[in-house]
């Protein structure tokens, strides 16, 4: 009877301990990825630096991020918003996509401005897009940030591809044509440290283009940022550039499919903080990265590391070891939860079980002891002799814990009791 009255409380128990880890299970996200895939860019470009110290980054958590270059912002964009391309991660030009387009992805915010460069051969200073009608310009390869904005630009201004005889280069192959003369003027993205813009600035043959209304682009187009080249930044002692440079900057945004695990998209944040935290030449120390929205919406675990910075856990344990305990926290409030009641509940639950089984012999005692107190029949001494004989037999086969015995002694000395005073009841005839 104890075993039996011990699964009859623990079994129910543990279904609802069951049902309480099924519910948790329902919302704890798996183990982080080992792999995950990258989108950067154009060889030599910046984004493809920029995917370099990502990767750097992330192995000595043992993640790996593998790089897959690109023709640039469009095309990352592009495989991001597919769900067969196996990419999770992309850097993405501010002003290439619209949301509408791609619902499901993320940005963990803006990480750096991309500013544009336009170079020409010859001394002539250029001010203005509309003088260069009737050149020949590389204007970056279809897919590219570099093309799409520069057709917005060049559009802004009514012109189009055939305007300015447009090639479809940029990076190492259009500044080789560029200083070829094969080309006149070449758009470029890249961002101030990139080794393609330091040697085009220092080569004789070129000279920077100035964008002297560009506030006005900016109010046009409001993915684009005003910024200035000093004159003299590059080179105090030969003055390069010869005199303040008006410029363009788009905004690099690090997007993220929204299914991409919570920890890995902290890593990339800390990441980011790590490569792009320092300052530049557009912008101070600490800039980004930042909590900016320009296409996508900010994804609720940036905004959560934005505000707080790196998660608790991860400040003081090994990643592997601080998304482990994460992850059992969801089982461990579920289980507490279940169990602190269920520790209350129990051991009474269980007493008043094995009581019971002693218990409910009182009401027949009771019974057959008030029946006594009057005159009885024959038939009546005996049935209740029989009903006396019957409790005493189930009794005798009650096997309460140790520490129920004694109300089971006491209920046979009441059986006892109940029996004398049957014996000494007035018996009549019937």
């Amino acid at each position: 009877m104890h075993r039996r009255d011990v699964l009859l409380v623990t079994i129910p128990a543990f279904l609802i301990l069951v049902a309480g880890l099924w519910f948790a299970a329902r919302f704890i996200k798996p183990a982080p990825p080992t792999r995950v895939v990258m989108a950067t860019g154009v060889a030599g470009g910046g984004y493809s630096e920029f995917g370099a110290k990502y990767a750097a980054v992330l192995a000595r958590y043992g993640v790996t991020l593998e790089l897959r270059p690109t023709e640039g912002a469009v095309e990352n964009a592009k495989l991001l918003a597919d769900p067969d391309s196996g990419v999770d991660i992309a850097f993405v030009q501010s002003g290439v996509m619209s949301p509408d387009e791609a619902p499901h992805l993320q940005s963990l915010g803006a990480v750096a401005y991309e500013p544009l460069w336009i170079f020409c051969r010859g001394h002539e200073q250029l001010d203005d897009i509309s003088q260069l009608r009737g050149r020949r310009i590389a204007i970056g390869p279809p897919g590219s940030g570099t093309h799409e904005l520069a057709l917005s630009i060049l559009k802004a201004n009514g012109l189009d591809q055939e305007s300015v005889q447009a090639v479809h280069a940029t990076g190492i192959d259009g500044a080789e044509i560029l200083l070829l003369g094969v080309v006149q003027c070449m758009f470029s993205i890249a961002p101030p440290e990139a080794g393609l813009v330091k040697a085009l600035v220092y080569s004789p043959k070129l000279s920077l283009m100035n964008f002297a209304r560009s506030e006005a682009y900016a109010r046009r187009l409001q993915f684009l940022t005003p910024v200035t080249v000093p004159e003299g930044v590059f080179d105090l002692e030969n003055d390069l550039p010869p005199r303040d440079i008006h410029m363009l900057a788009a905004t690099a945004e690090l997007v993220v499919r929204d299914t991409l695990h919570p920890a890995i998209q902290m890593l990339l944040l800390q990441a980011a903080t790590e490569i792009h935290g320092g300052g530049g030449l557009f912008h101070r120390q600490g800039t980004f990265p930042a909590n900016q929205r320009f296409d996508f919406p900010i994804s609720p675990d940036a905004e959560r590391y934005y505000k707080s910075g790196r998660p608790l856990l991860q400040r003081y344990l090994p990643f592997w070891l601080a998304n482990l305990i994460d992850r059992m926290i969801v089982f461990l409030i579920p289980l507490v939860a279940v169990l602190f009641p269920l520790s209350r509940l129990l051991p009474p639950l269980y007493r008043w079980r094995v009581r019971s089984r002693i218990y409910r012999w009182y009401g027949e005692l009771m019974f057959i002891e008030n029946e006594t107190r009057r005159s009885i029949t024959a038939g009546e001494h005996r049935d209740f002799t029989d009903r006396l004989d019957a409790i005493e037999r189930t009794v005798n086969d009650l096997h309460p814990p140790l520490a129920y015995a004694d109300q089971l002694y006491l209920l046979r000395q009441h059986i006892d009791f109940v029996r004398a005073k049957l014996a000494g009841a007035t018996v009549g005839l019937d």
